[in-house]
């Protein structure tokens, strides 16, 4: 397993030339802290150590080859001890690759809990859902997940997982930080501790207070099953994951998010030739809300997969998958499933002609009407009612309709847009019948003179 190689050396009263110097590893991690953005390749981690330190003088050497650490952003905290323990500075030794060294002045000695903060690249994690739709379709069962990837060179043993929604602005890539030869450039002698100037400060959207505030973020309690708690920072979003959880480097971890059941949904099929083509598209809508037995938290983007219980054993039939955007508390989401071959809608122009000219003084045609009568089939093969929304657009806005069998309703959704709605019943069949007439040339005057 990977590790950072971290040492403690104590350093005497002396030069550090005339100094006895004995290098010690330093202990295992107490506590790490993982905080995950997903809009930006970012970590911030919080190690928790305790280092045994004598009176005095005291060195840190950290490294962190074959890592992505951001060495600019390396920061250390005495936890314990207030005023006895002073981290007095951090420098890069000339012509060392991948090591920086802390000076500790301590009042005391023996152990002490320190705070080791720093960004890395290299995690990630995303998140998607599935969803179980009951027999009769009218609610879900929705299961959230987020997979955590680590590609950062590091192990991270019994981490606690924090995952930040929201855009982060950075003046660098942690990845490219990580990969400069030495931190501030290349070092020239002789060697002076060097203070990050702000423009490499890497994280630009809070700075070492709100970095603090971060670090007294909430401890979820332990239990199981695991559950992720949620809370607001400003324009971000935390989810925290209860527990930890070991992911070693180079792999994935899945972790459940939230488990919902009974979620309210609404089943749409959507006809319209001039958007989705011949078929019949499929869409399931419900609302981030309390009624629908969600609402507490924004729902990150991601993928749904949705399924539907097939018998009394529990076995499942596929019914569609849709990604979607970010969606806020109190937002509607309608995810698009694609077409499906079970509703069919059928549409037959079964009638064409030109009626009613107009002509002006020359004796041109100057206007008239054209008429279209269609008949639309629609079939229903499956064993549950469906609701179908039909749409017919128009290359103009004068025109009127008549309608005929067997439709419930049709409403003008805007000026050149009709929609029929039908409620068909299991494995079922309904045909009705419209007819069109579309005003044109100096035949629109009269549609405006007859629509008042």
């Amino acid at each position: 397993m990977r590790h950072l190689c971290i040492f403690m050396t104590i350093v005497a009263l002396a030069t550090a030339a005339q100094a006895k110097v004995d290098l010690t590893t330093l202990p295992a991690r107490d506590t790490v802290q993982l905080t995950i953005y997903n809009s930006a390749d970012m970590t911030l981690v919080r190690d928790g150590r305790s280092l045994t330190l004598k009176e005095g003088e005291n060195a840190l050497q950290f490294s962190w080859e074959n890592t992505l650490i951001d060495p600019t952003s390396l920061e250390m905290l005495p936890k314990a001890k207030p005023g006895e323990v002073e981290i007095t500075e951090l420098t890069y030794p000339a012509r060392v690759q991948n090591v920086g060294v802390w000076n500790v002045r301590s009042q005391t000695s023996g152990k002490v809990p320190i705070e080791i903060s720093y960004l890395t690249s290299g995690l990630a994690w995303r998140a998607f859902y599935m969803g179980t739709l009951s027999a009769d379709e009218k609610t879900m069962h929705l299961e959230g997940y987020v997979r955590v990837t680590n590609n950062s060179g590091e192990d991270y043993e019994n981490a606690q997982v924090r995952l930040i929604v929201g855009k982060v602005h950075i003046l660098d890539e942690i990845a490219e930080l990580a990969r400069r030869e030495y931190p501030y450039g290349r070092p020239i002698e002789p060697v002076m501790p060097v203070p990050a100037p702000a423009e490499e400060s890497a994280l630009i959207m809070f700075d070492r207070a709100d970095k603090l505030e971060m670090a007294e973020a909430i401890m979820p309690a332990l239990g199981e099953p695991k559950e992720i708690i949620k809370e607001g920072l400003s324009e971000y979003f935390l989810y925290t994951i209860e527990g930890t959880e070991t992911i070693p480097n180079g792999w994935s971890k899945r972790l459940l998010s939230f488990d919902v059941d009974d979620v309210p949904v609404v089943n749409l099929y959507k006809f319209e030739e001039d958007r989705y083509g011949p078929e019949v598209v499929r869409f399931l809508s419900f609302k981030n809300d309390e009624e629908h037995k969600l609402g507490a938290t924004p729902i990150p983007d991601g993928t749904l997969t949705v399924y539907r219980t097939a018998d009394a054993q529990g076995h499942l039939s596929y019914e569609g998958q849709s990604s979607f955007m970010y969606i806020p508390v109190n937002e509607d989401v309608e995810l698009d499933l694609g077409p499906v071959e079970n509703i069919v809608v059928e549409p037959t122009l079964m009638e064409y002609r030109t009626d009613n000219y107009r002509f002006d003084r020359d004796r041109d045609v100057a206007g008239w009407d054209e008429v279209q009568a269609f008949e639309v089939k629609v079939k229903n093969t499956r064993d549950v009612p469906v609701k179908i929304e039909i749409r017919q657009n128009f290359d103009t806005q004068y025109w009127t309709l008549k309608r005929a069998g067997q439709i419930d309703e049709f409403e003008k959704v805007d000026m050149d847009t009709v929609e029929f709605n039908l409620l068909l019943q299991p494995r079922s069949e309904r045909t009705f019948q419209y007819t069109l007439t579309t005003y044109q040339g100096t035949r629109t005057e009269d549609w405006e003179r007859l629509s008042k």
